[in-house]
């Protein structure tokens, strides 16, 4: 199998496997006790926490640990909607993750009103719409770093600016970005960022909020006073030290793997293209993920063409997303028909990704695509 879907998950890293160990089997306590056992779970969790706090750019204190992207998503907005009831209004995108989409859709199921902004050709904001949807009562504008289907980087700074203006906070979710580009709270201006473990070789069931000091957040799950009386439960330590780990490398190798993969995903574009006449890149041409190679094969569907290529591990879109042969709502949101956008496939590259694994994927999935031309 070549895998070629690390926007999906990754693998868990051996360095972060072998962390993880000791604490699932001798460092057992409660980080909660006042006890030698405890007291040392307290302490890797406090290193932990810095360790993904110096991968954003934010002290340790700033961290709160989760089980994974989604419920940081949802403790991000809805936990702030509940913390600042006084404003009413919401500004996001058109190409979100559902765990951006659907607590949003509460917040309007609640009362709130939400804005969703569209996108250009290439998957970015439009900013200066953005900027014209928000009011004196936006309480948060949220919107991811970086798309996981399309990879475009998207313009928070400027998305920021405008709503600073008003007086808006401001989320992101950044489970695609981290360890794939530069990730710095202060450079991108937001108040709430959304991690999770999986998707930069981390196990499955962590994830972090960070939460800049003095943003207004309320807990959405009732329960004793855990990760400053926001998100209540006893602590994963293993998982947690392992998530501090996959942070500590990611920040260590971000521009030499960053730079490696990126080189490794336009030899496969340049493969592609030039066996397959008529294909097109969905996505930002150069403001994107430096992993992520999403193509359209012209007159047939992606969904057909993986399946003609059994041993390429990549999908259509997202994983979160619902299946099926029906257009993404993100392919669709840059304005393509169903047709075209039914013939998207989504490669994403990771730190185990070869050259000739990225060569034989391309043979393979040129392949597919003659075989039902």
């Amino acid at each position: 199998m070549i895998y070629l879907d690390h926007n999906a998950t990754t693998p868990v890293l051996e360095e972060v496997i072998e962390a993880m160990l000791p604490w699932l089997r001798q460092g057992f306590g409660n980080p909660s006790s006042d006890h030698p056992v405890g007291r040392a779970a307290r302490a890797a969790i406090d290193a932990a926490r810095e360790e993904v706090g110096s991968l954003i750019g934010a002290p340790g204190s700033t961290i709160v640990f989760t089980g994974g992207g989604t419920e940081s998503s949802n403790l991000a907005i809805r936990g702030l909607c509940a913390a600042v009831d006084s404003r009413r209004h919401i500004v996001t995108s058109a190409v979100e993750h559902p765990a951006t989409i659907r607590p949003c859709a509460r917040m309007e199921r609640s009362g709130w009103r939400v804005s969703t902004i569209g996108v250009d050709a290439t998957g970015a904001v439009d900013v200066e719409a953005a900027a014209a949807a928000m009011s004196a009562d936006t309480v948060l504008v949220t919107v991811m770093h970086a798309n996981n289907e399309v990879g475009t980087i998207q313009p928070l700074s400027a998305l920021s600016h405008h709503a600073r203006r008003v007086g808006a906070f401001v989320h992101t979710d950044a489970a695609q970005s981290l360890g794939k580009v530069p990730v710095d709270v202060d450079a991108l201006g937001v108040d709430l960022l959304t991690l999770a473990g999986h998707k930069l070789y981390a196990p499955k069931g962590v994830g972090a909020l960070y939460v800049r000091p003095n943003t207004p957040l309320k807990p959405i799950i009732d329960g004793a006073g855990h990760e400053r009386g926001l998100r209540p439960g006893t602590e994963n330590v293993p998982y947690v030290v392992g998530l501090g780990v996959a942070c500590r490398i990611a920040a260590r190798d971000l521009a030499t793997e960053a730079a490696r993969v990126e080189g490794l995903r336009e030899r496969l574009h340049a493969r592609l293209r030039e066996r397959v006449p008529g294909l097109r890149l969905s996505g930002h041409p150069t403001a994107r993920l430096p992993n992520t190679l999403n193509v359209r094969f012209p007159g047939v569907s992606g969904r057909s063409v993986l399946a003609g290529a059994p041993r390429v591990a990549a999908s259509t879109g997202s994983a979160c997303h619902e299946h099926g042969e029906t257009a993404s709502a993100v392919q669709r949101a840059l304005g393509l028909t169903e047709s075209e956008a039914l013939g998207a496939v989504r490669l994403s590259l990771g730190r185990h990704t070869t050259v000739d694994e990225v060569e034989r994927a391309a043979d393979a999935l040129v392949k597919a695509w003659e075989e039902l031309s």
